[in-house]
């Protein structure tokens, strides 16, 4: 007998999480990661989904968590998948607007606020890539 695994018997885990798309006049707001494999890398401010809550409930907290601030999710954006190395990710991404003043850094190491021909200007992670081309259709 085979110790081989098929393909199709190994299942990659999954991560769900939520992403904010904060907006404000013109410019989107990006953070850039500063811990683990992808550090240093830019993307957009949210995380994983705890059991009971909802999309917008666990966005409004990640977003109360990473940069004390209180958002209003105002509109779905879409639902992202992406494959990365060691995990299949799913990103529900909402627009959002601050609903405080000032943004501060809890985890992350920087992050600026793009207007969108500055979109381009930061080393975006793979799936939030695939975010802004949903992005670009509504910003043009």
């Amino acid at each position: 007998m085979s110790n081989i695994k098929s393909a199709h018997s190994i299942r990659m885990r999954e991560i769900e999480v939520v992403a904010a798309i904060i907006c404000q006049g013109d410019s989107i707001f990006a953070t850039q990661r500063g811990y683990g494999e992808w550090q240093d890398w830019w993307e957009f401010p949210g995380g994983k989904m705890e059991a009971g809550e909802t999309r917008e409930g666990a966005l409004q907290r990640e977003i109360r968590e990473e940069l004390s601030a209180e958002i209003s999710v105002d509109d779905f954006l879409c639902t992202v998948e992406h494959d990365y190395p060691k995990f299949r990710l799913r990103m529900h991404c909402f627009l959002c607007s601050l609903l405080s003043d000032g943004l501060r850094l809890n985890e992350h190491e920087a992050a600026r606020w793009l207007k969108k021909d500055e979109l381009d200007s930061v080393k975006w992670l793979p799936a939030d890539l695939k975010v802004l081309t949903e992005l670009r259709k509504i910003l043009s």
